[in-house]
């Protein structure tokens, strides 16, 4: 994976430059492409995943093999009233979409299951900033939420969940939105790590246990506390040699 940047105006793309182009009669990359009703007057938006960024699910051209996922940063709580959709200008590489490309990328070399980041896109409006994130959807998933309810997660799944966060905390990822929504299990029953706004890499420390405790309170809401034992077991259990 090769990121590599483009600027356009007001707007600033990171893109892997190993699965898209920037040059040439019909570039690949573009402001174009973190616009929702572009997608959608191409026919290409194959559905929607719930939530504030109502994450688009795209079909894009010359990859049949492959779905992208847009999502556009949202804001919640109080300061929505402000302001949905702009950010507090502080310097390219601090904003949120920057920064979340750039640590997913590091994660995907190391192997770790996350989605392969496509690109990013910030545009700066005086001293705030919009953005927009795509990154490859991963097939056939599902969140571990819906595993939940449909009493499809059994303890040997649970426990696959424990020991992929384990990876995560070894590798020093402080998820500060580890939930059961952002956790997927793929049609294999792998699970995967998705929306890493705002997380970074850190050194061993309390933030481990503060992940599994926001884990916990997310089971609640789906009434499958017990859940917590079998991932609690996947996560203390030894690494395989």
């Amino acid at each position: 994976m090769r990121l590599a940047t483009l600027r356009t105006g007001k707007s600033v793309i990171l893109y892997d430059a190993d699965s898209l182009c920037d040059a040439g009669k019909a570039p690949q990359i573009g402001p174009p492409t973190f616009d929702p009703d572009t997608w959608r007057q191409a026919g290409r938006v194959t559905g929607e995943a719930p939530g504030r960024g109502a994450s688009l699910f795209l079909a894009p051209p010359g990859a049949s093999d492959e779905a992208w996922v847009l999502r556009r940063y949202r804001r919640g709580g109080l300061v929505a009233r402000l302001s949905e959709s702009r950010y507090l200008w502080t310097g390219l590489e601090r904003t949120r979409a920057f920064r979340e490309l750039r640590l997913t990328a590091t994660l995907h070399e190391r192997g770790l299951p996350v989605p392969r980041p496509v690109a990013a896109e910030v545009t700066r409006h005086g001293m705030t900033y919009q953005a927009a994130l795509i990154t490859v959807r991963i097939a056939g998933a599902r969140a571990l939420a819906e595993c939940l309810i449909n009493g499809e997660a059994d303890d040997a799944l649970l426990q696959r969940v424990g020991a992929t966060v384990r990876r995560f905390h070894e590798a020093g990822l402080d998820h500060v939105d580890l939930n059961a929504r952002n956790l997927l299990i793929d049609e294999d029953g792998v699970p995967w790590l998705i929306d890493l706004d705002r997380c970074r890499l850190r050194a061993p420390g309390a933030w481990q246990a503060s992940n599994l405790e926001r884990l916990a309170r997310s089971l609640e809401k789906f009434d499958a506390t017990e859940a917590m034992t079998a991932i609690r077991q996947g996560y203390e259990a030894p690494a395989p040699s």
